[in-house]
């Protein structure tokens, strides 16, 4: 029999996609107001993996990525994606988006995406979200792809990039910081 326990809570990342790079600070101030101060931030990734965003948000595309300090219940996520399509909301033009915001969160195994499309490997979390196994972590290889994986949190850029907040969650952890489950 298995003991139901709870979940360690997790960090918080959130990925922004735009072609401007002018509405970065706007939409941070939006992310920080909902989800309190920022821990990390990535440089500029280039996103040059697929087209699927031109046609809506032209091109180029680029990729910022947010780590907030406080440390969420992973079973925050579907509120968090419907914040974060909010935000969105607030940018869109014509019926199209500026700015396209992919919330997940990052524990000691997994990198975890909320989406709003369903699939095989996405699990139903509510909400009309669904939680997408985006990256697994091993000790031997660290962070490993997956055959769905993004091509863009494929990339060694990224890879790197959460290699560090997985340091730096396990530091969180350790020192008992941030949002705590009962």
């Amino acid at each position: 029999m298995s003991i139901p326990k709870n979940p360690d809570p997790a960090k918080l990342v959130v990925g922004c996609i735009m072609n401007d790079k002018a509405l970065i600070e706007e939409v941070f101030s939006l992310l920080e107001e909902a989800f309190g101060p920022v821990d990390m931030i990535s440089r500029w990734l280039d996103f040059a993996y697929t087209e699927y965003y031109y046609k809506e948000m032209g091109t180029p595309l680029f990729r910022k990525v947010f780590v907030f300090k406080n440390l969420i219940a992973q079973d925050d996520l579907a509120l968090i994606k419907e914040k974060t399509n909010e935000i969105e909301n607030r940018f869109a033009r014509a019926g199209k988006r500026s700015v396209n915001i992919d919330p997940g969160y990052l524990v000691s195994s997994r990198f975890i995406l909320a989406t709003g499309k369903e699939y095989s490997h996405r699990i139903y979390i509510g909400h009309k979200i669904y939680a997408d196994l985006t990256l697994m972590y091993s000790k031997k290889d660290g962070f490993k792809t997956l055959d769905w994986t993004y091509p863009d949190y494929a990339s060694k850029a990224m890879i790197s990039f959460l290699s560090k907040v997985r340091d730096k969650y396990l530091l969180d952890l350790k020192a008992g910081k941030g949002k705590k489950n009962d």
